[in-house]
């Protein structure tokens, strides 16, 4: 019996609903189309109704139809919609993610690429198993070229799409002494003589199969007579590839996707992918929604106007038929507490007419919700972190925390036992076992059994030798205990246990946040008179409700909100530096700054009634007060669709009154500019190149500087980071 037999194909209702624009979307199905859909305009709805249209018009059957989204969730949730709408469940259609479908094409056609059809998928950890394995054989130093910088690598050239003969000169790598591509392909050896392909091979092994196999590549283009791709602005130059090959035969595409809501270049997504759509698909027809049903007027004009200010667009404005509710409101704070005392305060208030899950508190960082976390804590708000753990949650500060417990309290097993090998030290599972048995024979603590039992011969030398200094280091910091404040006593741990460096070496897209949320929380002991205070604060938060299945605020960074709406959002931290973040545009310049911006525009368009933005104008960083200027992206926002809060917290009310905002704002943010305002005056007189000296580690050169952090590679132990006051100038 035919699978689409009962199908209504007169009921055509799923139409009715659709504005002119999104119909033209559905009914356009013959050609490449290119579906550019706002915030809130409906793509879902498009897709869903396209499929539905298709099958109800007998254009095909449900297995001759491709549609790729980026999520399992967004699959199910397609699949589920489409069923719905059609009346039944439909059967057949290739629907998944990029990756779902690449296994399934590989899984039938596995030996055209040398691997057999029962292939293992390996994650990211076995990924850096396999790749220490290698390391380790090639006798390259695994300190400093660790696996985990190796995987990265690899991996980006996985997402380009790229083998390891076809890597061009200029996207080759020092590591190891430029072995990288050598490395490149003898991993790919030895996943091939394993019968393993990792996540990048799902769609490189495909593209390799069609290049090498027209038979099995026309087979597919025959097959599919309508391809569907959900977010395509989120594809990478591997996932492109992929799409035009099997899209040259129908040629009948259709991608769904924002280029303005592109956000996620830091993990291989190219913007260039929808805004060279028209030139790698010729004919194709562009259909622009623009009808958003989420947001209010000011909150549209004032993100549209935004996003106007990128080049790498194809251009589009978001308009709605609702009312105008409430202008963005702009509220400046003396600093970091301050802004968080007043966005929480705001969440009471409106939490008495709301729920809370229609409130949201949007960071540009992950270290940001700390602060907002400690406040909702203070007044008794539930709150949940979407995205991520809550701050004190997070691994690195557990580690961090486990470190302070032991020095705070010596016979803290749990925690010892948390930090003994980490980072690496040698010390495995058999000595930790030794540790615990003597503990249990002679009912003692474990950091007092690890003391005696390196008097003994139970363990290896090499054991030996790293527990014996984990333990001196531990004698030497609880000296430091009472004579020091917590923050220099953390910094120090930090440093001497070796676990700055271990993140400053790991190369992960994880590692700077990991960094930037152990600084935070350096900072955050600046507001304790003592480690036992801190630790019972830390114990009290910990303590708190973790269900949060009920009504909560939610807190979240700009990154992890795409997708998602709320009544009311909050938009903290719009200060230079923070957000547009200086770390990326020092590393990637203007493509970095049109990506701040679709944040920016994405982190507005999340609101369906209210905004706050607010900033602040000093934070503490790195131990000391830095001044901080507002974001240039509040000087973009139209005035007419903004208010300045008149109350503001500490500061003239006539900061904002005969445009000196926008005279104070409007500067000239050129690299020059960056350069000399982002660094501290202190540091000025230190360049790259400048000849330093250190009390620690001695002589060594500057070859970066980040705010007051310096990078310098010293003579006798190789590269670390350094806050300036630290370090001494050699003028010679």
């Amino acid at each position: 019996m035919d699978k689409t037999s009962v199908i209504d194909h007169n009921n055509l209702s799923y139409l009715q609903s659709l504005n002119r624009e999104q119909l033209d979307a559905v009914q356009s199905i013959n050609g490449p189309v290119l579906v550019l859909a706002g915030a809130g305009t409906g793509k879902t709805k498009v897709l869903v109704s396209r499929i539905c249209h298709i099958l109800k018009n007998n254009y095909a059957k449900p297995w001759e139809i491709l549609a790729v989204t980026f999520t399992n969730k967004a699959s199910k949730e397609m699949n589920s919609r489409v069923s719905s709408l059609i009346g039944q469940a439909v059967e057949g259609m290739w629907l998944g993610t990029f990756h779902s479908i690449g296994v399934k094409i590989l899984r039938s056609n596995a030996e055209l690429i040398g691997l057999k059809n029962n292939f293992t998928i390996i994650d990211t950890d076995d990924q850096t198993r396999v790749l220490k394995q290698l390391i380790k054989s090639n006798n390259i130093d695994d300190k400093r070229w660790p696996a985990r910088s190796l995987a990265y690598i690899i991996n980006k050239w996985k997402d380009m799409g790229v083998l390891p003969e076809e890597v061009r000169s200029e996207d080759t790598t020092n590591f190891a002494q430029g072995k990288s591509v050598e490395l490149y392909k003898d991993y790919n050896s030895l996943l091939k003589v394993q019968n393993a392909a990792d996540f990048g091979d799902l769609i490189l092994h495909c593209i390799t199969l069609f290049k090498n196999n027209d038979d099995i590549l026309k087979n597919y283009q025959k097959k599919f007579k309508f391809i569907l791709v959900d977010e395509y602005q989120d594809t990478n130059q591997a996932q492109h590839k992929w799409l035009k090959f099997l899209a040259m035969g129908s040629k009948n595409v259709c991608c769904v996707g924002d280029d303005d809501q592109s956000i996620y270049g830091w993990r291989g997504a190219e913007v260039g992918n929808i805004l060279s759509f028209e030139k790698d698909f010729s004919g194709a027809k562009i259909i622009r929604l623009e009808k958003n049903y989420r947001s209010q007027p000011h909150i549209l004009k004032a993100a549209s106007e935004l996003i106007k200010n990128n080049m790498g667009r194809l251009g589009k404005t978001l308009w709605t038929e609702k009312e105008n509710g409430e202008p963005i409101i702009i509220s400046s704070h003396l600093d970091g507490a301050d802004e968080a005392r007043s966005v929480i305060e705001n969440c009471e208030i409106i939490s008495k007419n709301n729920k809370l899950n229609e409130i949201a508190i949007l960071v540009r960082a992950g270290y940001q919700t700390r602060e907002f976390e400690d406040r909702l804590l203070t007044v008794n708000l539930p709150y949940r972190v979407i995205g991520g753990p809550r701050f004190y949650e997070r691994r690195e500060i557990r580690d961090a925390i486990a470190y302070l417990r032991v020095v705070s309290q010596p016979n803290d097993g749990i925690a010892f036992e948390r930090i003994i090998n980490v980072p690496k030290r040698g010390l495995g599972q058999t000595t930790i076992k030794s540790i615990y048995d003597m503990s249990k024979k002679n009912n003692d603590s474990l950091i007092s059994s690890a003391q005696n039992i390196i008097l003994t011969d139970i363990i290896r030398p090499q054991a030996k030798s790293s527990l014996s200094k984990l333990l001196e280091n531990f004698n030497r910091w609880i000296s430091l205990r009472d004579q020091t404040n917590v923050r220099d006593l953390l910094e120090t741990i930090l440093d001497e246990s070796g676990y700055t460096d271990m993140w400053q070496n790991d190369k992960s897209i994880e590692a700077p946040g990991r960094l930037d949320n152990l600084m935070e929380l350096a900072d955050t002991l600046e507001n304790f008179e003592n480690l036992t205070a801190f630790l019972d604060h830390v114990s009290l938060v910990m303590e708190n409700e973790k269900n949060e299945t009920g009504d909560m605020i939610n807190i979240m960074t700009l990154h992890a909100a795409k997708g998602l709406e709320f009544d009311h959002v909050f938009l903290p931290g719009w200060e230079e530096g923070l957000f547009p973040n200086q770390r990326s545009l020092d590393e990637y310049g203007t493509v970095a700054l049109e990506e701040e911006r679709r944040l920016g525009h994405v982190g507005i368009t999340r609101a369906r009634k209210t905004v706050r933005i607010s900033f602040a104008h000093s934070r503490r960083s790195f131990g000391e007060w830095q001044n901080s200027l507002p974001s240039r992206f509040i000087d973009e926002l139209p005035e007419e669709n903004i208010s300045f809060l008149e109350e503001s917290h500490n500061i003239d009310n006539n900061f904002f009154q005969d445009n000196d905002f926008n005279q104070d704002i409007n500067f000239d943010f050129d690299q020059s500019y960056k350069k000399t305002k982002s660094i501290p005056h202190k540091i000025r007189n230190i360049i790259v190149g400048s000849k330093i000296k250190h009390e620690k580690y001695g002589i060594g050169y500057v070859i970066k500087i980040n705010y007051e952090k310096l990078e310098i590679v010293f003579e006798n132990h190789g590269k670390k980071t350094i806050i300036s006051d630290y370090v001494e100038v050699m003028n010679d």
